[in-house]
């Protein structure tokens, strides 16, 4: 299993005007925090993009338990529970400054050959990189 963690301060600009984080910001969080998760274990977008590969999403769901507010500083927890194939499942958790679970989500995201719009089996480097996690 892959788990990895992301802070990410709430700005000005993602609030409504009730001062909560507006709702639609929260898979742009999820970006973000997966983004970084595949930058630390060593590869990129940027990588995959030049292996001919792009990872569209297939599938993505939220649950909204408690708002986030201005200026705080959130947790992005990313888990990756199966090893990928053709797809690759994400779960995320987000937690406020006090460590409560303020949000949950989910994506599936699809490895798609950039040429032909088919699914494919991730690069091998990929596979290289994250294997270790699921051993």
């Amino acid at each position: 299993m892959l788990i990895s963690e992301t802070k990410l301060r709430v700005r000005y600009g993602e609030t409504d005007q009730m001062g909560y984080v507006y709702y639609g910001n929260y898979p742009l969080y999820y970006e973000v925090a997966r983004t970084d998760m595949i930058r630390k274990i060593g590869w990129s977008y940027k990588e995959m993009e030049r292996n001919g590969i792009m990872m569209p999403v297939a599938s993505l769901n939220v649950k909204y338990i408690r708002p986030a507010y201005y200026d705080e500083e959130l947790t992005i927890k990313v888990i990756v529970k199966n090893f990928p194939t053709k797809k690759m499942e994400f779960e995320y958790e987000v937690f406020n400054e006090q460590g409560k679970l303020i949000n949950t989500g989910n994506t599936v995201l699809v490895f798609v050959d950039m040429k032909t719009g088919r699914p494919v089996n991730p690069p091998d480097k990929f596979v290289e990189k994250i294997k270790i996690y699921f051993k």
